[in-house]
């Protein structure tokens, strides 16, 4: 019996399979801008790793998860990060950072349970699109903005919107400004909108990064710099959203 957990989000989408016992694989695609065809890529690749449909158990969650015509059930992503989380960390009182392509979400959990939760979707300030855009601007990839800004000097990014944060880099490129000082800024930018949840939510216990910016060491530097606190993270945090779906379709 194989348990799939399929965490279609707004940039990337996610995939955990499952037996009875042990995680047996994870992968990842862009999902582009049709969920619907991204969730057909998905089964054609599952069905090549012979995962059998009949017999399987699907859990579709994140932000495309209505575009999975083949899913048991679909579970919202707060449920299935606060699993997959626990799942990673093993952590009785924990606190979540999920970084997400629109959103950020701080869980607060306990004993494996969600006990609070806060999301940012009002804008894609703050978010991982925020800096990928940002990057963007000043010409460099993601893990590129993320190295030049451990070596720049902090400068204030004042907007809230993405729209005029990105006009706001754009000036600061025009007037001279060293682009790590300005990827400092931009990091900075983000780091200040995370600081500003958490002390919102309140912290319990550890705190933990989940999301497709995990494997980003820089970001998890200045951020536990900035809060004081430890960042905790692993290679799999990616998929936690995907690995709580899986483990939580063994319940249907």
């Amino acid at each position: 019996m194989h348990y799939v957990g399929i965490d279609i989000g707004s940039t990337a989408s996610k995939v955990s399979v499952f037996d009875d016992e042990d995680l047996l694989s994870n992968f990842v695609m862009p999902t582009g801008w049709s969920s619907v065809d991204t969730s057909n890529k998905i089964k054609e690749e599952l069905m090549k790793k012979g995962i059998d449909f009949e017999k399987a158990k699907v859990v579709a969650t994140g932000y495309g998860r209505i575009s999975v015509p083949y899913a048991d059930k679909t579970i919202t992503e707060i449920t299935c990060h606060g699993k997959g989380a626990y799942y990673l960390y093993n952590s009785p009182m924990m606190t979540v950072v999920d970084i997400g392509g629109q959103d950020t979400k701080i869980i607060n959990m306990e004993n494996g349970n969600v006990t609070n939760f806060l999301m940012n979707d009002k804008c894609a300030a703050g978010t991982g699109r925020f800096l990928e855009l940002m990057a963007n601007t000043l010409g460099v990839n993601l893990d590129e903005m993320a190295n030049m800004a451990l070596k720049g000097k902090d400068i204030n990014i004042t907007s809230m919107c993405t729209v005029f944060a990105e006009s706001e880099v754009i000036s600061l490129i025009g007037s001279g400004a060293k682009r790590e000082d300005i990827a400092r800024g931009v990091i900075n930018s983000i780091i200040g909108r995370i600081k500003t949840l958490l002390n919102k939510q309140g912290i319990q216990g550890d705190i933990y990064l989940t999301g497709g910016l995990c494997d980003l060491d820089p970001l998890i530097q200045l951020l536990s710099k900035k809060i004081n606190r430890e960042v905790k993270t692993c290679p799999l945090a990616r998929y936690a959203g995907s690995i709580g779906g899986a483990l939580l379709a063994k319940n249907i």
